[in-house]
């Protein structure tokens, strides 16, 4: 079996899809995102849309101006070569130019200019979509350039809804639970033995990949132990309740600066209740549920629970090896469960459930080795610095990874409950700073094998 240049699998002789498929697999991408971004705009009033709920976060109305912006950018000016419609408003929403707590002083589009702005770019983008090549130079080639935008437009969905996780006010947003673990498929135990030896990191095949992600490359990984789940809620409240916030020595530093320096004495969001812990989600105030990955952790306090609990965050590579190294055939998959994409029995994505499941749940999406949840959920901590992969190349902007590399921000990898599946795959990277609590973060861990253990 082999991916196509659609990012779905094709038999081994099977001519690639044509450009038709190209552009119906864009405009599913595209349509898809906007309906998300429809969900999370059109359901709060034009106040609530201007409004800075956090310094941490843009309003939402830029938010949706500059998805609109960046569309126009890439799509209507640089594959349709098309004349700009708004030009005087590209500093406005370019977001290297204007941090977050300065952007509701900027005189952005009002919320119906903005709705209409992004409507009309679309309606452009379409016209370009229909008529654009989707094959031949890079920015266009297996339609790259609508599955790049396709995927901005995403995680700025994401963005939003951690602005509506920090805003204040009554509930706005609605979602059935997610599936409860399978009593048929337990976990097999809580930690799997992943083998040690070489096996290829990142990809210079998958067409929607980012460049961070390029190029495959060798990496050679020892054997280790990894949690056949993240972290649970339950879990965590041990170590609160063992005093791990007070003890200076599972902390690094700078994270213990920052616990004392702002009070920090659990997850954000948490808070007391008479003896119970309870948490503040979209709105509503529930118990917190031991039993679902914690959520809403700095990767300072992932990296002082693995040192409590005598365990280590995972590398990057030991985390991607775990998602996608197939020990029977020695290939490197696109997924946990092989190469075709996420679907609803897989993993918690796309925003379908708003909050986490509980730890078992998705059997279907566990690895060759048992361990579960790799993808959705939670976006999990690990070790690494954000660095580049060797060969590495910025494209088709310096701005999207290049300007980010260095030990100011940390690996976050698989995926959360607020993600969708074009904008999460085995080798998705994202990162952070470490203090960051508002995203929708959790971790697992890790520990060396014993010599002799998981020998390839």
């Amino acid at each position: 079996m082999t991916t196509s240049s659609t990012g779905t699998p094709r038999t081994a002789g099977q001519p690639p899809p044509g450009p038709e498929a190209l552009r119906e697999r864009a405009l599913t991408a595209l349509l898809a995102a906007r309906e998300r971004t429809a969900l999370l705009t059109d359901c709060v009033e034009g106040p609530e849309l201007t409004a800075q709920h956090s310094p941490l976060m843009s309003p939402l109305v830029w938010d949706l101006a500059h998805i609109g912006n960046q569309e126009e950018l890439w799509l209507v000016r640089a594959v349709g070569g098309r004349d700009p419609l708004r030009p005087e408003i590209d500093s406005l929403y370019d977001a290297f130019e204007h941090p977050r707590a300065e952007r509701p002083s900027l005189p952005l589009l009002a919320p119906e200019e903005a709705r209409r702005y992004a409507a009309e770019v679309r309606g452009r983008a379409l016209d370009v979509l229909a008529s654009a090549p989707v094959e031949g130079e890079r920015l266009t080639a297996s339609g790259f350039a609508f599955g790049m935008v396709a995927q901005h437009e995403q995680q700025h969905d994401e963005t939003m809804l951690v602005t509506h996780q920090l805003r204040r006010g009554p509930a706005v947003l609605d979602a059935p639970a997610p599936p409860d673990p399978v009593a048929e498929a337990p976990l097999p135990g809580p930690e799997a033995l992943v083998p040690g030896g070489p096996f290829t990191m990142g990809t210079s095949a998958e067409p929607w990949a980012l460049d961070n992600e390029r190029p495959a490359h060798r990496r050679d990984v020892a054997a280790f132990w990894l949690d056949t789940a993240p972290v649970t809620c339950g879990a965590y409240q041990r170590f609160i309740e063992d005093g791990g916030y007070d003890e200076a020595r599972w902390w690094h530093p700078a994270g213990l600066r920052m616990v004392r320096e702002h009070d920090v004495r659990a997850p954000l969001f948490w808070r007391r209740e008479g003896t119970a812990w309870v948490r503040r989600r979209f709105g509503v105030v529930e118990p917190v549920p031991a039993d679902e990955p914690v959520v809403h952790v700095s990767w300072y306090e992932a990296d002082a629970y693995a040192r409590w609990a005598g365990r280590r965050l995972p590398t990057e590579a030991e985390w991607e090896k775990a998602a996608r190294f197939d020990p029977a055939s020695g290939r490197a998959r696109r997924y946990p469960w092989g190469d075709t994409d996420p679907g609803p029995v897989h993993a918690n994505l796309g925003q379908r459930h708003l909050r986490p499941a509980p730890v078992g749940a998705y059997p279907a999406g566990r690895s060759p080795l048992g361990i579960g949840q790799l993808i959705g959920d939670v976006w999990e901590w690990t070790a690494d610095d954000f660095l580049p992969y060797p060969g590495f190349a910025p494209f088709p902007y310096r701005e999207y990874s290049e300007v980010f590399f260095g030990d100011a921000h940390k690996v976050l990898r698989g995926g959360s409950f607020g993600v969708d599946p074009v904008a999460c795959r085995g080798t998705f990277r994202n990162w952070d700073l470490p203090v960051r609590r508002q995203i929708f973060a959790g971790f697992r861990t890790a520990r060396n094998a014993a010599e002799g253990e998981g020998a390839a």
